[in-house]
């Protein structure tokens, strides 16, 4: 049995956490460390993936949330989660790149959902997915979203959200009814 998605801890995180959250943040999308897990970004966008003041804005936001996800004492996943009236926007979300594959980033999305559905009452879930990262939304089309053909444009030449590499980037929002 595969204990990776099943020895973790789940917390809202707090203002100490904020550097630990941008270092796996980055590490799950950007850079060669990125290429250990299968989430990379590396060869669409190089830069930063989020910045301190954006996670802290996050956590401080009295309708949003960060998940965080603990392991022995380390934070090895988190997902944001605001509350958007009728549904919830699930974002920010990262698994350590060394431990992805092994059921764990379906452990925080289930539990996200189930937060989300008890605490706020929302009756659905939106993301948005770069639209050209056809294996991240096959998966989460595995876990029910469907895709909306709904595009938003990517924010080329703001560089908090990343160095682009290409020059058709889009982004796709994604939702799931919770049931």
């Amino acid at each position: 049995m595969d204990t990776t998605a099943t020895d973790v801890s789940f917390r809202d995180a707090a203002d100490a956490d904020v550097d630990a959250l941008v270092a796996l943040v980055e590490s799950a999308y950007r850079g060669d460390s990125s290429r250990a897990g299968w989430t990379t970004e590396a060869d669409i966008l190089q830069g930063q993936r989020t910045d301190p003041e954006g996670v802290r804005e996050i956590i401080e936001s009295p309708d949003s949330r960060v998940l965080t996800v603990e392991r022995e004492g380390r934070i090895v996943a988190c997902c944001q989660l605001e509350h958007r009236g009728e549904y919830a926007y699930f974002g920010m979300f990262a698994v350590s790149p060394t431990i992805q594959g092994g059921g764990l980033g379906r452990t925080v999305l289930e539990e996200a959902e189930r937060r989300a559905r008890a605490e706020w009452g929302v009756t659905e879930m939106h993301m948005t997915v770069i639209s050209v990262r056809d294996d991240l939304i096959a998966w989460y089309e595995r876990r029910g979203y469907r895709r909306t053909g709904r595009m938003t444009p990517f924010p080329y030449g703001d560089e908090r959200f990343g160095v682009p590499q290409r020059d058709d980037l889009q982004f796709e929002l994604l939702v799931k009814p919770l049931g």
